[in-house]
C-alpha cells in the first residue's frame, strides 16, 4: 500500500487529524471537512468514506481494511481499537424499499422517504469482512460479527455475533481490555 504523506494529508481539510495516520493513496474522501482522526489510524486501499452532515468520527488505534465504505448523512463513529475487515459496508443512510417513495440520490429529498440514523462502532470492535450495517446500529463495546454478516439490529457488549440477520452466537473474552491497559502504560512509560 502506498500512503499518503502527511502533508498531503493535512491538505486534504480533515476536521481533525491525529498522529501516525497512515491513508493509501487510493483511498476516497467525501467530505472531509465532517471527518475527524484519531492518532494510529489506518485506511487501506480503495476505502470510501463519505460523510455527510452528521460526519465521521474515527478514534485511536483504528484500521480501514481495503474496499470499506463509509456512507451517510448521520454520523458515524467508529471507537478506539476498533477494526473494519475487508469490503465493509457501514451505512448512516437507506432509501425507503417499499415503494411509497421514490429512491436515490438524484431524485429530490421531498420524494425520497430515505432514514438517516447515527451508527456507533465501540471499543474493541471487530467487524468480519462483507459485512453490512444498517442505519441505526450500535456495535456495543468488544463485539466481533462474523464475516458476510448483515448487522440490521443493535449488537451487546463482547457478544459474538453472525449470520443474516445478524444474532448473536457466543460470548467474547475480555482479555483484551488487560492488552489495551498494559499498551497505555507502555505508552507513557517511553514517550
Amino acid at each position: 500500500m502506498a500512503a499518503l504523506t502527511r502533508e498531503l494529508v493535512e491538505k486534504m481539510g480533515f476536521c481533525s487529524l491525529g498522529e501516525n495516520v497512515n491513508i493509501s493513496d487510493k483511498a476516497s474522501f467525501y467530505g472531509a471537512a465532517r471527518i475527524s482522526l484519531g492518532n494510529n489510524v489506518r485506511i487501506d486501499d480503495y476505502c470510501t468514506l463519505s460523510a455527510g452532515d452528521g460526519g465521521i468520527n474515527i478514534g485511536n488505534y483504528v484500521h480501514i481494511s481495503v474496499y470499506a465504505s463509509l456512507i451517510g448523512a448521520e454520523k458515524i463513529t467508529l471507537s478506539d481499537f476498533s477494526g473494519l475487515s475487508a469490503r465493509v459496508s457501514i451505512y448512516s443512510s437507506s432509501d425507503d424499499y417499499s415503494g411509497s417513495f421514490m429512491t436515490n440520490p438524484t431524485v429530490p429529498n421531498i420524494y425520497t422517504g430515505a432514514k438517516h440514523l447515527q451508527v456507533r462502532i465501540g471499543k474493541h470492535v471487530i467487524v468480519g469482512s462483507g459485512c453490512v450495517i444498517l442505519p441505526g446500529v450500535t456495535l456495543e463495546d468488544g463485539v466481533a460479527v462474523g464475516a458476510l454478516s448483515l448487522v440490521t439490529k443493535s449488537c451487546k457488549e463482547f457478544g459474538i455475533y453472525a449470520g443474516n440477520p445478524a444474532r448473536r452466537i457466543a460470548e467474547r473474552k475480555r482479555d483484551l481490555l488487560v492488552l489495551e491497559q498494559q499498551l497505555i502504560v507502555c505508552k507513557v512509560t517511553t514517550g
